[in-house]
């Protein structure tokens, strides 16, 4: 009896444990400020978007490199520029969020992009890992690394 429900508490544990992470107050936090973020990202909101950036921001890309806080503001201005009606999705069920003590969340998923180009929409699906830090302003995004390109 006890190997049976150690088995159904190890088979429980496997199965439930994305559902259960939505459950939780962090969780939900982070997924309010990736909502705020890209729903500004969207909108081309260039304001809302700063203000969501921490100034220590570093920016990891696997095929641009490293950029800093002013270098991003920057190319978030270009981007914007070009109108490309570039749009991100998160992908559904991709996103989990885990607790840095004394700090804030790392979040990590999978998100889509989708532009304009030649008239058809150019989509591609990439890997991120956020590192968001609490502050007294609230939650701010720190480091960023996205990859898969």
């Amino acid at each position: 009896m006890k190997k049976l429900l150690l088995s159904v508490v190890l088979l429980t544990s496997l199965i439930t444990p994305l559902h259960a992470q939505e459950q939780k107050p962090l969780y939900q936090e982070i997924a309010a400020m990736d909502k705020t973020l890209f729903d500004a990202f969207n909108r081309q909101d260039f304001e809302t978007v700063k203000t969501v950036f921490s100034q220590d921001l570093e920016f990891f890309h696997d095929t641009g490199g490293l950029s800093n806080y002013e270098q991003n503001l920057q190319a978030m201005r270009n981007l914007f520029a070009q109108n490309m009606s570039l749009h991100r999705e998160l992908v559904p069920g991709s996103m989990q969020v885990y607790p840095v003590k004394n700090y804030g969340a790392i979040q990590t998923g999978e998100h889509t992009f989708c532009h304009v180009e030649n008239g058809k929409n150019d989509c591609g699906t990439f890997k991120f890992l956020h590192i968001w830090k609490r502050s007294t302003e609230g939650w701010k995004l720190a480091r960023v690394a996205s990859y898969g390109h």
